[in-house]
């Protein structure tokens, strides 16, 4: 074995245990896919001498037991892990997180308990980009596919490398830990089908590079976290069956959202798609009626304004242009003049004292 380099044993029935042995020295084994088969027993400890193990590939089998701390010491080189779809049981160590240059880390759908490590935030290939062209594709596969929620999406390892974490379908506790935000350039998170309380974590907005994120069937109450509209890649997205409330975000990428189950079984959750907020109402007729008695005066004080702007500008026109006003003087003299002399025969004038 110190002699192989790659092993590709997937997609058949073997079945059994792999044989316990001592850690082998100098080990070169730079792959090992060993899933979609019926393995059992416990994760082989003859890996832990493995320095160079890039691609650990254990998923789809019936291994147990828990997952063993030394992984983080003992395979300094793994990019990617993935053990989902087994029996693994126990707390997820706390020591995975040493694992500097990880890229995707699948525990999914075993039997895990206990807390997400705060650890996981220290997770530096998952903070900072990482260069593939330092990568020997010839142990890698030509393509790789991360199926979430019903999409699947594509990774070319010669061209791009995909950063994820699923630790879906196991009975994890307690609070998403807020260190998961350092993790920068994240582009897959899938915390589904688990025990998680507490509430969203108001720094998931920090998670700029994010793409798909799960976090349904969990027991997380709160409001959904503003953050969540700086997430301008992120094209799945899934909260529904939790114990959620107010409204939800709007604005940029979260608009696009507009299936509502993904907001299911929240019965707090309110605004698109799902039912208006009550705050969101029309207002009241009490109110329109004490915001119409307001608005009132101010119209009866405008209309007053008016007309005496009106009538200055008059008087002003009047007395300021001489020739104005004895137009209008001579206007009103001869109207008089003829008025007076209508009605004083008629008698309707009464006669001039004299």
């Amino acid at each position: 074995m110190r002699a192989l380099r790659f092993v590709d044993l997937d997609n058949n029935i073997l079945s059994g245990e792999i044989p316990t042995a001592s850690p082998i020295l100098n080990c070169s084994l730079q792959a090992l896919h060993l899933d979609n088969n019926s393995f059992t027993g416990v994760f082989p400890s003859v890996l832990e001498g493995c320095n160079a193990l890039v691609n650990l590939d254990l998923g789809n089998n019936m291994f147990s037991g828990s997952i063993p701390p030394w992984i983080g010491h003992g395979l300094p080189s793994l990019w990617f892990l993935m053990l989902g779809s087994n029996n693994f049981s126990g707390e997820i160590p706390s020591t995975l997180s040493e694992l500097s240059q990880l890229q995707i880390l699948d525990l999914s759908d075993n039997n895990l308990v206990g807390p997400i490590p705060i650890e996981f935030g220290n997770l530096y290939s998952m903070k900072h980009p990482t260069n593939a062209s330092g990568i020997e594709y010839s142990y890698l596969r030509d393509i790789y596919t991360v199926t979430w929620k019903g999409q699947t999406f594509v990774f070319y390892p010669t061209t791009q490398l995909v950063t994820g974490i699923d630790l879906s379908g196991n009975a994890l506790s307690q609070c998403i830990p807020r260190e998961l935000a350092n993790l920068k350039d994240l582009r897959f998170l899938n915390l589904s089908r688990n025990q998680l309380s507490c509430s969203i974590p108001e720094t998931i907005g920090n998670l700029t590079h994010l793409e798909s994120l799960d976090l349904s069937m969990n027991q997380l109450s709160g409001t959904i976290p503003l953050g969540i509209s700086n997430l301008l890649s992120l094209g799945v997205f899934d909260v529904s069956n939790n114990h959620l409330s107010g409204k939800i975000p709007t604005g940029h990428q979260v608009q696009t959202f507009t299936d509502p189950s993904i907001y299911y079984n929240n019965s707090g959750l309110c605004g698109f798609p799902l039912a208006p907020c009550a705050d969101a109402s029309p207002p009241s007729a009490e109110t329109q009626r004490n915001v119409k008695g307001r608005e009132d005066p101010w119209m009866y004080y405008c209309v007053i304004a008016g007309i005496v702007s009106g009538l200055w500008v008059w008087i002003g026109m009047l007395f300021g242009i001489v020739s104005l006003r004895s137009y209008v003087f001579d206007v009103t003299d001869g109207m008089h003049h003829k008025i007076t002399q209508t009605l004083q025969p008629s008698g309707l004038l009464f006669p001039t004292k004299r």
